[in-house]
């Protein structure tokens, strides 16, 4: 009798701590089926399987800390760059360390930097809003140099405006090899105002796509620790008054010419607004509006807020990838340009405490019925394209197919290990009742969708 106490007592132990642990801890896409990224070449719509391995490799924490070892590749398509840049998405072998007891800097606000200040839940690196490049005005002209050697920049250029033409389907692009996202990272296809075509030769898909039906996923997690959601959340901080966008407190300022900064200090003059300078081409030409309490949705000058989410019911402070009505990016986009907390990620070369691997391994029962509550299907009645979104993290290729009310295939897709969204163009589809049909090694289900021209 001892004997089964005491292992009962084990085994209820281990269960208490799996339900428990931190999100931090089970939120990462781990690649559990050898998944390679893929990337496109400029004029050619095929893309090119990659040897290196696409989504998180491994996570292991610590009583303090979680471990992600990434290639900073995802599967969805990279590529291509159509600024001109050189460069592609390849493998960072590295290993980043994120506290999961994130801390508020009572202090000075940190700044954010250039280069990586976040890390997407596949691995991939979040930038802030700059690309690196400032107004030198001894010059007139533009100038910069590689991150963390850019020297005294003044009006920095706002890389989600000024790189646009440099980003691809996913909303990311290389930094000499580290693919990164400035931005919601939503396939440009997705926005109901689409401000880049790039997606109709080179299709891809993104990390989400927006719902403005239900609370955004958790997309990963700033530097400080804290986590980011996507574009909507629950109105109320507690949980409740409803699915809404969440709103960034920038606003442009109303200028003509750049002389002085939001706080009317004067500094080195930019150059005027202009077709070329556009309102917003530069971080500076930005305000904060400081929010109250009767506008919950209106996010701090960090871009966050503190709230209940699905995965904090006891709430916890959290940034959003803030977008506009028309679901484009809205700055600071996602971080910044300070960050709440205190700045703890960094990048390691190796482990150096006692850890415990985390492996996701959901039994038969548990894949087939989550894939089947999870999925959900939008616009319906949908028009000229379908999105199939997962709400949970797929760990096998699923087989996704539309087909016509006599079962006959119309169109059939993968969505891979490590994706969360599928797309099916339907501009040559004709009006009426479809079937989308799911199938893996567990399980195989159909949903009904309407297309309506």
């Amino acid at each position: 009798m001892k004997t089964l106490i005491n292992l009962f007592t084990f085994l209820l132990t281990g269960f208490l701590m799996n339900a428990q642990l931190n999100p931090a801890i089970t939120s990462w896409i781990q690649n559990t089926t050898n998944i390679m990224g893929r990337h496109y070449v400029k004029g050619n719509s095929t893309p090119i399987n990659d040897n290196v391995l696409a989504n998180v490799q491994s996570v292991k924490y610590s009583a303090t800390s979680v471990y992600i070892a990434t290639n900073g590749i995802p599967a969805y398509i990279t590529g291509p760059f159509l600024d001109g840049n050189p460069s592609i998405a390849t493998s960072q072998n590295a290993i980043f360390k994120v506290s999961l007891d994130p801390i508020k800097n009572t202090g000075t606000p940190t700044n954010t930097t250039g280069g990586n200040i976040g890390l997407f839940i596949n691995g991939v690196a979040l930038f802030d809003y700059r690309d690196g490049v400032s107004w030198q005005n001894s010059s007139n002209s533009l100038k910069g140099g590689p991150l963390g050697g850019m020297g005294d920049m003044v009006w920095n250029r706002d890389a989600v405006v000024a790189e646009r033409i440099g980003f691809d389907c996913s909303k990311a692009h290389p930094a000499m090899g580290n693919y990164h996202h400035h931005q919601n990272p939503s396939a440009f296809k997705l926005d109901l105002n689409i401000i880049s075509n790039v997606c109709n030769l080179y299709d891809s898909d993104g990390l989400y796509a927006i719902d403005s039906t239900r609370h955004s996923p958790l997309i990963g997690f700033a530097y400080d620790g804290f986590p980011i959601y996507g574009a909507y959340a629950y109105k109320n901080t507690d949980g409740t008054g409803g699915i809404v966008r969440m709103k960034s407190s920038y606003r442009l300022r109303n200028i003509t010419k750049r002389t002085q900064y939001a706080n009317g200090s004067t500094v080195t003059p930019g150059p005027d607004v202009s077709t070329t300078y556009p309102l917003g081409y530069f971080r500076e030409d930005y305000e904060y509006v400081a929010t109250s309490s009767s506008t919950p949705d209106l996010l701090d000058e960090h871009n966050g807020r503190f709230c209940v989410t699905p995965e904090y019911p006891n709430g916890i402070y959290c940034y959003f990838a803030t977008v506009d009505s028309k679901w484009n990016s809205a700055y600071p986009y996602v971080v910044g340009p300070t960050f709440y907390g205190t700045r703890t990620a960094v990048k390691v070369t190796s482990i150096n405490e006692p850890v415990t691997t985390y492996l996701p391994n959901p039994t038969a029962t548990q894949q087939s019925n989550s894939l089947e509550q999870d999925v959900t299907i939008f616009p319906n009645p949908a028009n000229d394209l379908i999105a199939i979104q997962l709400n949970h993290i797929t760990r096998e290729n699923v087989e996704v197919s539309l087909c016509n009310i006599t079962g006959q295939v119309i169109s059939k897709t993968i969505l891979y290990q490590g994706s969360t969204i599928v797309f099916f163009d339907t501009r040559t589809v004709y009006e009426g009742t479809y079937f989308i049909h799911f199938s893996d090694s567990h399980s195989s289900f159909t949903k009904k969708v309407a297309i309506s021209k």
